[in-house]
């Protein structure tokens, strides 16, 4: 798949901004709040536009966010290694390297585990930068 293009003069936070803009209701609303919720857990986050998707990284890809008819998509890069003691993860399962959190309209964020899960993926992703 290509990596997207921003448009000149715009950077990955506006089209973040532009993405959650034109998806009304729920799913901007579960995207904004998600989007948050990653920025309280890690101040150096990075906003990346790939795949023609939001990317959050730090020492790499931690996770993507992706909007489908019935849900809004966390895709962990690396959420196979990461420990989810609150047991978020409720999509790709079986993977052997990706896990996904599974939004459907109505769901709670349970916003603590969700910090905590982002936060674990992150301290992977600084081991592996080590290694």
């Amino acid at each position: 798949m290509k990596k997207s293009i921003i448009p000149e003069g715009k950077i990955a936070s506006d089209m973040i901004d532009a993405r959650i803009g034109e998806l009304s209701g729920w799913k901007g609303e579960t995207l904004a709040r998600v989007r948050a919720l990653i920025h309280q857990a890690d101040a150096d986050v990075v906003e990346e536009w790939k795949w023609n998707v939001p990317v959050w990284s730090h020492d790499g890809i931690i996770c993507t966010g992706e909007t489908y008819k019935t849900v809004v998509k966390l895709t962990f890069a690396k959420g196979a290694s990461v420990a989810d003691p609150s047991g978020l993860f409720n999509s790709g399962l079986e993977g052997a390297t990706r896990r996904a959190i599974d939004l459907p309209e109505g769901a709670l964020i349970d916003e603590a585990a969700f910090r905590a899960l982002f936060q674990a993926a992150v301290a992977v992703n600084g081991t592996k930068a080590r290694q």
